[in-house]
Order: C-alpha cells, then sequence, then structure tokens
C-alpha cells in the first residue's frame, strides 16, 4: 500500500503542485476581502438603524442641549461631537495665528526672491556692456628690439657702474691651420694601419698578437 500511493504522489509534477497552491492562495485571498466588504456593511447597517440621521433645522444650541441631553439617548454621542466640533479651543486660535504668520512671511520670501532675480539678471547685462567695451579698444602692436646685455645691464645698474660683458673672452682661441694638421694626421694613421693588417701577414700578426696573452 504505501508503494502505490508513493506512485500516485509522484504523477503531480512540482510546477502543477505549485499552480494548484497559487490557485488556493487566491481564493483565500478572495474571500478575505470579502468579508472585509461584508463586514463594513453591516457596521454601517447597524449605525443607520441605532443612530439616525440629527433634525437640527432652526434649533438653538440650549434646544439642542435639552433635546439630545438625555442619557438614554441614542444620538448623545453625535451630539457631543457635533458641540465640540463647533466649539474652538485655545490651541486652534494658536494654530491659526501661526498660519496667517506663516502666509505673511512666504509672501515677503517670494518678493525678496523677485528682487534677487532681478538683480542678478542687471549683473549679467552689466558685465556683457562691459566685454563689450573692452573689445572695442585695439591693442598696440608692439615690435621685437635686439638688446645686448650690456644695455640690460646699464638699465639695471645705471650709468656709474661700466659693466662689459664679451662672452668670447673665455674662450680658447684654435687656429684653422692646426685641425687641418690633426686631421690628416689621423686620416694617414689610419690608412697605414689598414695596409699593415691586409694580407697574409697581417692576418699571421693578428694570430700572433692572439695567441700569445693566451699562453
Amino acid at each position: 500500500m504505501p508503494e502505490q500511493l508513493q506512485e500516485r504522489k509522484s504523477k503531480i509534477s512540482a510546477s502543477r503542485k505549485l499552480m494548484l497552491k497559487s490557485l488556493m492562495v487566491a481564493k483565500a485571498k478572495e474571500e478575505i476581502e470579502q468579508e472585509i466588504v461584508d463586514k463594513e456593511a453591516e457596521k454601517q447597517r447597524y449605525l443607520e438603524e441605532k443612530a439616525p440621521p440629527l433634525q437640527m433645522g432652526g434649533m438653538s444650541f440650549s434646544e439642542l442641549q435639552v433635546q439630545y441631553s438625555h442619557p438614554h439617548s441614542a444620538n448623545l454621542l453625535a451630539m457631543q461631537y457635533i458641540v465640540m466640533k463647533n466649539f474652538k479651543f485655545p490651541q486652534q486660535e494658536l494654530c491659526q495665528q501661526l498660519h496667517a504668520k506663516i502666509d505673511v512671511v512666504d509672501e515677503e520670501r517670494y518678493d525678496i526672491e523677485a528682487k534677487v532675480l532681478h538683480n542678478t539678471r542687471e549683473i549679467k547685462d552689466l558685465n556683457i556692456k562691459v566685454l563689450d567695451l573692452r573689445g572695442k579698444f585695439k591693442r598696440p602692436n608692439l615690435r621685437r628690439v635686439r638688446v645686448s646685455a650690456d644695455a640690460i645691464l646699464r638699465s639695471l645698474l645705471g650709468s656709474k657702474h661700466k659693466v662689459s660683458m664679451d662672452l668670447r673672452a673665455n674662450l680658447k682661441s684654435v687656429k684653422k691651420e692646426d685641425t687641418e694638421k690633426e686631421k690628416t694626421v689621423e686620416v694617414s694613421d689610419w690608412r697605414k694601419n689598414v695596409e699593415a693588417m691586409s694580407g697574409m701577414e697581417g692576418r699571421k700578426k693578428m694570430f700572433d698578437a692572439a695567441k700569445g696573452p693566451a699562453q
């Protein structure tokens, strides 16, 4: 028997189980909502039956007290609510005064914001005008002037101090002939070395020179 029950249970897939659970939850939710609606309707019906609307047309406050002051009257609570609603507490008057002051402050704040916006617009317009005026004036074209180091020192130190800056004074004088001689010597030495090392004799000398330090 237990094996047969397990076989029957295994025929229902997991998706079908999930669908059945969701349907059950939806049905329970609908029943709960309907129950709430029924209770609210029953409550409203009971209130209309036990506390009908008051007939106060053309009655003064003293007449209302006489009419609905009986302790067993069904509309006693309704009459008390109306009396409390018409009576003004000191806290209520304070709240009204505060609201009136808040309205005044809001109006002042709005006026100040309008003035600030107007002033910012004027400042922007003035800045634009200043930029336009600056653009109208043409700047003079500057020329490059060559000034020697002696002239710069004279302008800085004055005419009393005589300073001369000869940048070539410390340089070593080299004649053109000396440089040509050095070049010819280097070239001649290089050619001689190449001619000496070429051929079998040169290779033999190189071999002997490399063999000597190895020994």
